[in-house]
């Protein structure tokens, strides 16, 4: 095998989230960039479909071959008041129905945290767990996993109240089939449980996604200061042995928010060093 040819297979197991290249700008600008690194994994936001158009999107997915490892996102059930609960579940329907068009194999929610003007954390969890068993029927008849991200507890007041990986699986648990878990480096790094609630996922098959990036000392921002991988401090290789452990061998996906760094530099930079990243320390 040549050495091209063995990039190119070592390149299987990397997806880019658009979130990392928004630079290019288009969906299909982004997909050209990664098609020209070798690169056919990718993650799409919702922002890019919308404006490329759902059926133009889906054409340029398939006329390229390319892999979806997840769609970018639903979820942020809860609200204040019913009109609001209501406008967050026809959103996440429309959310799965985008998904299934791509062919995506999973929709990455972000729950949600506090209803505005609200301190009840209890409220805003049962609005979670409320609002994914409004949306499992029509999820499952799209054949469209949802996949949880919990996120860092940082983000619990207005991101997401479901924080911790065995949080996610107890949700998991309580729906049954068609739910499982997104689990980001960035925001599990640090669960002193995160091994034994990664093998547990993998025993009931709900891991269906695997984000990386980096944890920065000191972070300047905790919602746009991520790491490229290798700059900080979480041990990338552990833990993705651990979910490979776990039965888990779908692509490792770079999804960096970084508006104090990688944001201000062009897109060829940031793809380069991901997948160069990706090739020396993931």
């Amino acid at each position: 095998m040549n050495h091209v040819a063995a990039e190119a297979r070592s390149l299987e197991g990397l997806s880019i989230n658009f979130a990392t290249v928004r630079q290019f700008g288009s969906f299909g600008a982004i997909v050209d960039a990664c098609l020209a690194h070798g690169v056919t994994a990718i993650s799409p936001w919702r922002e890019h479909v919308a404006a490329a158009g759902v059926e133009e999107a889906a054409r340029i997915v398939k006329s390229n071959n390319m892999r979806l490892t997840g769609y970018c996102r639903g979820g942020f059930f809860p609200a204040a008041d019913k009109a609001g609960l209501e406008k967050a579940l026809d959103d996440n329907r429309r959310a799965i129905d985008e998904a299934a068009a791509l062919g995506s194999p999973c929709l990455v929610l972000v729950v949600g945290g506090l209803p505005k003007g609200s301190r009840d954390m209890p409220l805003a969890r049962s609005q979670v767990a409320d609002g994914l068993a409004a949306i499992l029927p029509h999820a499952r008849a799209s054949g469209m996993p949802l996949a949880i991200e919990p996120l860092h507890p940082a983000y619990a007041a207005d991101r997401a109240c479901v924080n911790m990986l065995g949080q996610a699986l107890d949700l998991c648990d309580a729906l049954g089939d068609g739910v499982g878990v997104a689990i980001d480096n960035y925001h599990v790094w640090w669960d002193p449980d995160l091994e034994a609630q990664i093998a547990r996922a993998g025993r009931n098959g709900q891991i269906l996604a695997h984000h990386i990036c980096d944890w920065l000392v000191p972070t300047q921002h905790i919602l746009t200061d991520r790491g490229m991988m290798g700059d900080g401090i979480i041990d990338l290789k552990a833990i993705r042995a651990m979910i490979e452990k776990a039965g888990f061998k779908g692509p490792q996906e770079v999804e960096i928010f970084s508006s104090q760094n990688w944001e201000k530099r062009p897109g060829e930079e940031v793809l380069k060093t991901a997948i160069e990243r990706y090739l020396t320390v993931c």
